[in-house]
This record gives C-alpha cells, structure tokens and sequence, in this order.
C-alpha cells in the first residue's frame, strides 16, 4: 500500500532522515522496519548519483524512498522521480501559485507536466509505471515562512497536494524563535494548530521532520507522516554513548 492510501485510510508512518551520503546507512535504517526513508538533498551531504545509490538501496529495504530536493524545481524534481522517489519534499514553498508548480512538476499530464523518461525507475517497476506514477507519488510542499502560514490554507487545498510538511527549525525562525521545536511557546503551537486544521480541512496529511522525544507528541496531533531519527545524530549519539560508558567502567575498574 503506498503512503497516499495508508494516509488516506487514517494511518500514521514513521520515517528516518538521511544526511549522509551513503547507499548502505540508507538501507540499514530501510531495514530498520520504517516506513519511509528521506534523502535530504537540500542539507545533506549526497550529490544527485548518490541519491540515485541510496534510492536504490531503500528499494531493497521494502521502505519508500521520499526525496527532499533542494528547491522547487523541475529539473531535480524530474530527475528523483526518474530515480525512483515515489514522494518529493519541496521547500521553502510561499504561495498556492508555487504549490502548483510543485505538483506540475510531480506528475504527469494532465494532471501535471512531468516529462516522460523513466529511465531507471522503469527497471524497477517496468513499462506499467506511467499508468499508476501519478496515484502513487506524493507531492509534499513545506511550510516554513510567515507568508507560507499565512498561505497555508491555499497551499493545502491546491490540486495535486498530498501532505503539507512543517519545517520546525525554519518556522521557528520565522516565528521570531531559536531554531528547533518550540512546543509551549504560544506563536509556536499557534503555528502547528493552523497547518493540522488546513490539512484538515483539505483532506491531506500533515508531515514534520522530528525526533524520538518529541514524535510521540506530534502523533498525538495527528501528524500522519512522523520522522523518528536523522541518520547523523543516531550514529553521534550512540558513539558517544558508547564512549562514555566504555571510559566509565575503565574508570571504575
């Protein structure tokens, strides 16, 4: 079942980030059970072949592999389609008017105005590809400005829109907020509140990019497509951990 029908059916999926530009670390985390892996190749590290390796490797996983492209452009859009993304995050959307050209570079006509050369995703799902591509790839614009949250309800209710994805860092800025989750500060929570009841109202899934700790609260807002882990801070994390523990018990030995 792809994300727009497990959204559809009310369910939540829970993703991992990757930074790093690295095919096995993207597969690891596939195999990790979630639901979707994202290439971030707007702050990652991965240039567009290894994206085409990770996407590749997620494949394997049985995960989706989502795309977050470094801006709204067709080109690139195009091109992680043609690899096989089957959702693109699209940032720093301000308008209905760039949400629809986000979607037209999504999908094809005439519901879009994708162009037609699914080399390598055409291996994998062979010549019946263009005929369900548009059901099942998953157009997700960000909100993470002031004229984008006072844009959301256009943004969510714009044709072709599958989930609206909060950038809590780059809203929390905009919001006049350090950069991070701002959960109790009231600008913060108003800001959430407005994007869960324009998807709401629009019928679509809410996205956000989260952790661990806070996950579970945004599940309970009703956020439908949930990261958990970035692949970089998992992997600081657990070795200092490690670190710690192994210098502790030397230490006490």
């Amino acid at each position: 079942m792809t994300l727009k029908a497990r959204w559809a059916a009310g369910e939540a999926t829970l993703g991992a980030w990757c930074m790093i530009p690295s095919a096995l670390t993207a597969e690891a985390l596939g195999r990790a059970g979630f639901d979707w892996v994202l290439i971030d190749m707007q702050h990652g590290c991965m240039d567009y072949e290894t994206a085409l390796s990770m996407i590749r490797a997620i494949d394997l996983s049985g995960a989706a592999p989502i795309v977050r492209v470094p801006w709204n452009d067709p080109g690139i859009i195009g091109r992680v389609l043609d690899a096989g993304a089957l959702g693109v995050v699209i940032p720093m959307i301000q308008s209905a008017e760039e949400a629809r050209c986000a979607v037209d570079a999504c999908l094809y006509p005439p519901a879009g105005s994708r162009s037609f050369g699914p080399i390598r995703v055409g291996l994998r799902d062979g010549p019946g590809y263009f005929a369900t591509a548009n059901t099942r790839i998953a157009v997700i614009p960000m909100i993470e400005t002031a004229q984008a949250l006072d844009e959301v309800d256009a943004i969510a209710s714009t044709p072709g829109v599958d989930a609206i994805f909060v950038g809590p860092f780059d809203l929390s800025i905009a919001l006049g907020l350090p950069p991070g989750d701002n959960d109790g500060k009231p600008a913060f929570d108003e800001a959430i509140s407005k994007i869960a009841a324009a998807a709401k109202k629009a019928g679509i899934a809410t996205a956000v990019l989260s952790n661990a700790k806070v996950a579970p609260l945004r599940l309970q807002q009703g956020f439908q497509m949930v990261s958990v882990v970035t692949d970089i801070n998992a992997l600081t994390a657990t070795a200092r951990a490690d670190l710690e523990t192994v210098r502790r018990v030397g230490q006490e030995a």
